[in-house]
Formats: C-alpha cells, structure tokens, sequence
C-alpha cells in the first residue's frame, strides 16, 4: 500500500506567508482564521487522511462497490470510516454556520481537498458533491428549501449528486430528454435516465439529494428551455423526516477503469418528486455555480494524487538499489536509483510542478474567497473575472500534470510500478478520469479561448499578465534570474495572445486547434509567477529556516530552467495553424 504523509508544513508554509492579498486580508469573517487555529485543522485532517482514508484506497479497488438486489453497497470499511467521517465535522468544514458548518476559508478547505485526494479519491467523491450541491442550493434555493435540506448535508447525514449527463447528450446539454412535470401543488414530477452519476447511490447516508436538470413541459428546446431541480431519494416530510421512497432507481454501476470504490450509477426517474431550484429555464445558469467550484476541486484531485505519487516514487528511489551512478561511491557496484541523473531529473519535475500547483491553488482560493465576500462590489467583481479565468486552467494543468506525474511515478519503479502490489498503477488509473470528467479539457481549454479571456468587464487575460509582470517589479537581486525568464515568457505568453485573439475573429479552425497549447503556456507561467512569490518568501526569510527555503530556491529553480520553457513550444506548435489539420484525408 502507498505510504502518504500530509505536507502539513508546505501548507502552514503558504498560509502563513503568502496570505499577503490585502482585498482578502480585508474580509471581516475571516479575521479570527489565525494559524494556531489552522494548523491544529490541518494537523488534524492529516490523521484521518494517513491513518483512516488511506486504507480505502486499496479496499475500494480490489472491492468495488456493487449493485445487489436494487441496493448499492461501498467497499468494507466505507460505512465505518465514513461515520467517523462526518462526527468529525469535515463535511461542514467551509459550510455557513447558519447551517451548522464550521465557516473556514476555502484557503483552509482547499488543503483539505487535497489531502483526501491523496488519501483515496474514491472516499472523496462522497462527500465531494455533497458540497458543491450544497452551494448550488444555498446560492439559488428559496429560503424554505434550504431550511430543510441544507442542515443536513451539511451534517453528512445526507448526501447530494449532480445529475446532467444522459445516453443522448454528454458535453451538448441542449440535447437532453428528461422531462419536468408540473403538477397542481407547484412540485415537478419528472422523468428520465441519467448517466455517469458519481455517488448516485449508496448506503452511506440516510437521503441522496439529486440536483437534476431537466426541460419542463412548455420549454423551449436547447439549452434555453433546461431548469433545475432538487430531486431527493426519499421524500421530506414537513417536520424533516425521511417519508417515502421516490421515483428513483439504480439501473446499473459503471465498471470502471480506477476509482472503483466510487459508485458511478445509471439514474432512472419515474415520475420522480423534484423542486424547482432557481428561475424556471435557467438551470445551467444555476447549475454552473456547481460545476465551476467542482472544476477547481477536480483540479485539486489531480494535485492531490500527484503529491502521493511523488512521495512514494522518491520514497522507492532512496531503497531501490540499480546500476552504478557517474559519481559512484559504492564499493560493490551499484547505487540507489535516486543518484541517477534521470531518476533525479523526474523526481524534480514532479516536486516543482506539485509545489508550484499548490501555491497557485492558494493564491486562486483567496481571489474565490473575496469575490464573494469583500465589501467592494467592484473588488468582488475584478477578482470573479480572475477566478473565472484561471478555473479551466487550474482544472486543466493540474489533471494533465496529475497524468504526467503518475506516468513517471510508475516508470521511477520501474516493472514493479506495473504490478498491482505496489498501489502506483492504481494511482495512474484513478487520476485517468480528472481530465475528462466536470468538462472534458478540451472543453476546459475552448471555454478559456472563446469565452474567458475576454468578457463584459473587458480584456481579463491582458489585466492578468500585466499583474504578473508587477509582481516581477523587484528590487532583490537574487530574485531578478527568475523575473528575467517570467518575462521573457510573459512576451511569448503575449505575442501568443494576440495571435490567438486575431484567429478568433477569422480563423476559428486555428484558434480551436491551438486551445490546448494556449492553456498549457498560460499554465506554465501561471505555476511560475506562483514560484516568484514562494521565492519572495524565500530570499527574504532564508535565515529563518535554511534547510527549507534553499530547497524551495532549488525547485523552482528547476521549474524555471526545465518545466517553464514548454511554454515556448506550446506556441511554436500552436501558431502553425491549422489547414494541415483540417485538410487531412482519413482512410
């Protein structure tokens, strides 16, 4: 079984020295968030995640969940962990206590996030939309509906999904066929199938609330006529009680390539009971609430299970004896792999790639904490245009990268890492589905082209890059080799964007073919300027604490002379355009 240790340190690390943004600074209810308090949380978090969670990663695996005379049933030790799970208050970690939730920063929860996606991302999903069905209510439900639904999730005593995908329609939600029934009482009957429903059914809470999207009978077609609704498992009675069963089954659970602990169901709604959450024919409007926050969790899955895949691939390079290295001191021949020029140089990516993500993440969850909380309604908006921006290169970059890691991490091992034994496929397997689920990345990278780069409140990439270049404006001399490479890439980045900016308006085949390569360089310098603020902290504070900035110099050091120049040829590619592409005959 992999070993996993939460790096609690890197985290307080962030926390307590790049949580320098005044506008969040400034956000009233967080005030009393200081680090004493935090550290015992993340000290905390870290037992139950190595010492409770980590298990279920192998059980979940080598005993899926099954479906068995119409019940679904989750791996042994599922209901006991997941009991202790929600007695510990981490499904309220960042719910509004007028709900019973602890109220924490996503700067405090999103470290959280990352730690059970460590652990094991099967366990996670669980709980995972749970909370991002609770925000899409508590953002768009009537007062009455939240008063009885939203406690208990926020307990974990019931759970919630997000239903949208059908056999008809993936991505192109305008297609679906589930239908909306309005009835004399003002409550909806609906009907359907849904598909690919992550924690559709189980037996580890009391109710499941299902947010389905559906046309009601007098909408328009596409996706102008879908509206939303809170569909339960089992009724609710007026005083909160759990009533009858309702118009739900589980066809069937998907056999799947990784995260099998994880119940992928078949949804069918017979005239199923359902509320109408938000205005009538907005649904995506309101489902995106939810879907935009489960972008940058996905996001955080992929950094999640890089992190344990690089701890045990150095890990394994510090006992695995192979070959004799150039510098070779050992008297009978061989050397530990990790003296290896090769093995050294993908042990480095992973840990200035992860290290990098995780700073970006912090700086991201505190752009997402003010634009919903700060006082300025302009502040708020500035910094949602930010969010918005960033969330598909977050999602993208750091799932992507979770497949590059894991791919290395299977190759530090070697025929070993091949081998179920070792837990490292598993890793490999599990992280297969952040790419594609929540808006493939594809889907992620033609959203940031077309539609987030510049919107209504004008050219958000270019307000971006020119706080970046700001933020290189430094007078410390150590510093300035890393500045001097940012910028350098900040022109590429640039001269990239107007390029791409021109093809939307008269070639949108070559600004479709070059999505990729532009969300990937836009990442790339992403990580980077995260690095330039770490290394702010790091050249400042040296003598503090030697042994832990000259290894964050180090990294990014790395980062900047081996992982940042992809930037480069992501552009170079990219700007060939596109009519080789899309002239090609295929036989």
């Amino acid at each position: 079984m992999p070993i996993y240790i939460a790096p609690v340190e890197d985290m307080m690390f962030l926390f307590n020295k790049l949580r320098n943004n005044k506008n969040y600074n400034e956000i009233e209810k967080y005030k009393e968030v200081n680090s004493e308090l935090v550290k015992d949380i993340l000290e905390e978090a870290a037992k139950i995640n190595q010492n409770i969670i980590l298990p279920l990663a192998k059980s979940g695996d080598e005993n899926p969940t099954i479906l068995e005379n119409g019940v679904v049933r989750t791996p042994p030790g599922y209901k006991e962990a997941y009991t202790k799970f929600i007695e510990d208050g981490w499904t309220s970690l960042s719910c509004d206590p007028k709900y019973g939730g602890q109220g924490m920063p996503r700067t405090v929860s999103a470290f959280f996030d990352e730690m059970i996606s460590s652990a094991s991302l099967s366990f996670k999903l669980y709980s995972e939309l749970t909370l991002g069905a609770y925000n899409c209510i508590n953002h768009h439900g009537s007062d009455v509906i939240k008063n009885k639904f939203l406690p208990k999730m926020v307990q974990g005593k019931w759970s919630g999904t997000m239903c949208l995908t059908e056999p008809v329609c993936g991505t192109d939600l305008g297609l679906l066929k589930t239908k909306a029934v309005e009835q004399s009482d003002g409550t909806y009957k609906l009907s359907g199938q849904k598909i690919f429903i992550t924690s559709g059914d189980h037996d580890l809470t009391e109710n499941i609330i299902h947010l389905v999207i559906a046309r009601a009978a007098d909408s328009p077609a596409g996706t102008k006529g879908i509206s939303l609704f809170l569909v339960p498992k089992f009724i609710v009675n007026e005083d909160g009680s759990i009533g009858s069963k309702n118009g739900i089954s589980t066809g069937s659970i998907e056999s799947k390539m990784g995260i099998k602990g994880s119940a992928t169901c078949v949804l069918n709604f017979d005239d199923a009971v359902g509320y109408m959450i938000g205005p009538k024919n907005k649904g995506l409007n309101s489902m995106f609430t939810m879907m935009n926050l489960e972008r940058i969790v996905v996001g955080i899955q992929g950094l999640g299970i890089s992190e344990i895949a690089y701890q045990n691939s150095l890990s394994y390079a510090k006992e695995r004896k192979q070959g004799k290295a150039n510098n070779s001191k050992s008297s009978n021949g061989t050397d530990f792999i990790i003296e290896h020029a090769d093995i050294r140089k993908s042990l480095l990516n992973m840990k200035s790639i992860i290290e990098g993500e995780r700073a970006l993440c912090f700086w991201l969850s505190q752009q997402t904490e003010v634009s919903l909380n700060h006082q300025d309604e302009k502040v708020r908006q500035e910094a949602s245009d930010l969010v918005s921006l960033m969330t598909p290169v977050v999602k993208t970059m750091f799932t992507d990268m979770g497949m590059e890691i894991t791919s290395e991490a299977m190759q530090v091992y070697g025929g070993y890492g091949y081998t179920k034994d070792q837990g490292i496929e598993q890793l490999y397997r599990d992280n297969r589905i952040t790419p594609i689920y929540e808006g493939t990345n594809s889907v992620q990278a033609a959203d940031l082209v077309f539609r987030k780069l510049v919107n209504k409140n004008g050219d958000i990439i270019n307000k971006y890059l020119d706080m970046i270049k700001n933020d290189c404006n430094t007078e410390n001399a150590k510093i300035k080799p890393f500045t001097k490479e940012l910028n350098d890439n900040l022109e590429i980045l640039s001269n990239f964007t107007i390029w791409i900016k021109e093809k939307i308006q008269n070639s949108k085949d070559d600004a479709s073919a070059a999505c990729n390569d532009y969300l990937k360089a836009l990442g790339f310098v992403s990580i980077a300027h995260a690095w330039i603020k770490v290394l702010e902290v790091s050249f400042k504070d040296y003598n503090s604490n030697k042994n832990f900035y000259e290894d964050k110099i180090q990294t990014a050091n790395f980062y900047f002379k081996r992982v940042l120049p992809r930037a480069e040829n992501y552009f170079k590619t990219a700007t060939t355009g596109s009519d080789y592409i899309m002239n090609f005959k295929f036989n």
